[in-house]
């Protein structure tokens, strides 16, 4: 079954204004929603700082983490998804990336700072695409 997120077009904005604005350092977020039949719907969108500050890699502190889980929670939504940047590359999943989704099993949408593209995946047995729907 593909897998659709679903994204406002601000919510977009945002996430790509936060990759420009942390370039060239990889750009971090988290998002916040609800799934159902495989359709992720973000209500929310959580900025985050890449604490590696790297060009190629990006980690969120335990802290943040927690405190963008305790957000969602009081919202009554859940962590849909995870966001970050490529500032010098494709938007698709490195080896890093790979490692990463097997312990976040959530959809990661990538940003490509020099190709202005935005693409998302998921890694159920093998990597795979998630459509973008803007709304």
């Amino acid at each position: 079954m593909q897998k659709t997120i679903i994204l406002s077009q601000s919510q977009k904005q945002i996430l790509v204004d936060h990759a420009k604005k942390c370039a060239p350092a990889e750009s971090c977020a988290l998002l916040f929603g609800k799934e159902e039949s495989g359709t992720f719907t973000t209500h929310q969108v959580y900025l985050t700082k890449n604490i590696e500050n790297s060009p190629v890699n990006f980690v969120i502190s335990n802290e943040e983490l927690l405190l963008g889980y305790q957000e969602a929670e009081k919202n009554g939504l859940e962590v849909i998804g995870i966001f970050h940047s490529h500032p010098h590359s494709e938007a698709i999943p490195s080896s890093t990336d790979k490692k990463f989704m097997t312990i976040n099993p959530v959809v990661w949408i990538i940003y490509s700072n020099i190709h202005d593209k935005l693409n998302a995946f998921v890694l159920e047995s093998e990597i795979t695409s998630v459509s973008i729907r803007l709304l």
